[in-house]
């Protein structure tokens, strides 16, 4: 990686540090993460601390009535493990409900949109079982920050004022969420009684607290009051899952997801099939990297739409799409000259925001922890009398017969967050992730091959220009020369400048030569790394 960034030029540093760094998208957030580490909490301590404490302070991306996936690696283990905290729909959705009433898709504000959340589930399995802290004292900073009220940063409150109309739609989102009926400028604190009570409620009896009993009848009552199927079994009866996390080489590093129903296959895809292509060769910001990179995506991404949901039920062929000979089928179908036309694709929502924590402890424990409630506010259907807003998660379903994602009782949707994890010769290298949703595979390997083809700094690729391709649409950022928006118009690109900034990163470098840490957050949004 490159020494230091021109200090002549906007930007920031990296941060260091030699006994345990944290970085999230809020600085509420690093802070109280941080405190976990120097109070003797773990890296799962502190990711999951970071990651309630985001739950409270960061409402239009994430929140208890979201979900959650886990990467974790600790010194001496050859393989992350993976934990997937997704929900499932309620056991009473099928097909034919959905089509008896003409509904072509599943509408994102409805709360039929709402699968069972299961970040908390996650935050406590996590906690339970290999952290080293008491669960009441990693959930403590999320329920200061929720009673005492946090201070909005400027990102956040420019995202925030874009969601008032949603937000106005349903009444007690509004009063959770808006003054007098207007968003919160920067700077102003907003406070959450309800979600602190529900908070110490669930910090003294555990996550079931939320799952069942008096909490979990408030939620349903409030989906169920608006035509949604959800029961208390369908809440009772889940749980957070361990699955076996899948890798691929590139460069000799080894990328590590989650496998489906995520789509941790899509930055595999384009990580190998990119293998194949001395991106070095071009500049970093340059018509060849962009077209190059843009049709390896688009054909990973149309791969996606048509193979990936619940493997619980049906098979996804992730061997069959990592194999050699398909990689180079991709490779192949990529042109110099133009644009792949007439890709088979189905259509999916815009990509939305997330949070992503990535931490690194004394012992060298990593972890890549991602949590959401999708698109910004979620569905915005909000459980008053626990201060709980709901994800849209099962939007992402399919109604069509035959198709993987197609909605079903107890199962759960395409994902698009995903944690990620480098290793090289059985060692964690860097915990990261993108957000952003659909453009967080996109993400991922823009972060990748900044660092290990350009030879940039954590906080210089996370900085680095950012563009996304997928189906017929390609963004790139305001930052990208107009020239270069240009030579991929005469490839066949239709370029567009983005409405928001490309997504946000977090990532850690653990340099193992000089025994310290490397970390970078994303200026895109209010993150910060901190390291001691």
């Amino acid at each position: 990686m490159t020494a230091c960034r021109d200090f002549e030029l906007p930007g920031r540093s990296e941060a260091v540090g030699a006994n345990g760094m944290v970085a999230t998208s809020h600085p509420q957030a690093t802070l109280a993460a941080l405190d976990v580490l120097r109070a003797g909490g773990n890296a799962i301590d502190a990711a999951v601390c970071a990651a309630a404490v985001q739950a409270v302070v960061e409402p239009t991306q994430t929140g208890i009535g979201g979900d959650c996936f886990a990467l974790f690696m600790r010194e001496g283990e050859a393989t992350p493990t993976a934990l997937n905290g997704s929900g499932w729909a309620p056991e009473a959705a099928n097909l034919d409900w959905y089509l008896d009433r003409r509904m072509a898709e599943i509408e994102v504000e409805s709360p039929h949109s709402v699968t069972v959340p299961g970040a908390l589930a996650a935050w406590e399995k996590l906690v339970l079982d290999h952290g080293r802290l008491p669960w009441g004292r990693v959930l403590t900073p999320a329920i200061e920050a929720a009673e005492e009220g946090s201070c909005l940063p400027e990102r956040l409150a420019r995202d925030w004022g874009k969601q008032v109309g949603k937000l106005t739609r349903n009444p007690a989102a509004a009063r959770l969420f808006l003054f007098d009926g207007e968003a919160p400028r920067a700077g102003i604190i907003h406070r959450q009684p309800a979600l602190a009570q529900t908070l110490r409620e669930i910090a003294v009896a555990g996550a079931k607290a939320f799952y069942t009993g008096h909490l979990a009848e408030k939620l349903v009552a409030t989906l169920r009051e608006r035509g949604g199927l959800h029961r208390l079994e369908d809440f009772a009866d889940f749980g957070p899952e361990y699955v076996t996390a899948i890798s691929t080489n590139y460069r000799g590093y080894d990328l590590w997801e989650c496998p489906p129903n995520g789509q941790g296959v899509v930055p595999m895809l384009m990580a190998k099939a990119l293998e194949g292509f001395d991106l070095s060769n071009w500049q970093s910001v340059s018509v060849e990297r962009f077209h190059v990179m843009a049709e390896i995506a688009r054909q990973a991404y149309a791969e996606r739409d048509l193979f990936v949901a619940d493997p619980r039920t049906g098979k996804v062929p992730v061997d069959w799409l990592l194999s050699d000979a398909h990689i180079r089928h991709l490779r192949r179908n990529v042109s110099l000259t133009g644009r792949i036309l007439n890709l088979e694709t189905v259509l999916q929502r815009p990509h939305r925001d997330t949070v992503f924590i990535s931490v690194v402890d004394r012992d060298r424990m990593a972890v890549s922890l991602i949590n959401s409630v999708f698109e910004d506010f979620g569905s915005g259907i909000a459980c008053e009398k626990t201060g709980v807003l709901f994800h849209n998660r099962a939007s992402s379903f399919v109604l069509e017969a035959g198709h993987p994602n197609c909605i079903a009782g107890r199962k759960r949707p395409m994902h698009t967050i995903i944690p990620a994890m480098l290793t090289r010769n059985g060692q964690a290298v860097m915990p990261f992730g993108v957000t952003g949703a659909h453009f967080q595979p996109f993400g991922q390997v823009q972060i990748l091959t900044n660092i290990v083809d350009y030879g940039m700094s954590v906080q210089g690729a996370i900085d680095h220009p950012r563009m996304f391709a997928r189906d017929d649409t390609f963004e790139i950022e305001r930052s990208v020369p107009e020239e270069v928006m240009l030579g991929l118009g005469k490839l066949g690109h239709r370029v567009t400048r983005p409405e928001n900034p490309l997504g946000t990163a977090q990532a850690i470098w653990i340099d193992r030569k000089l025994g310290v840490l490397r970390g970078g957050a994303d200026g895109r949004r209010d993150g910060i790394a901190l390291g001691y």
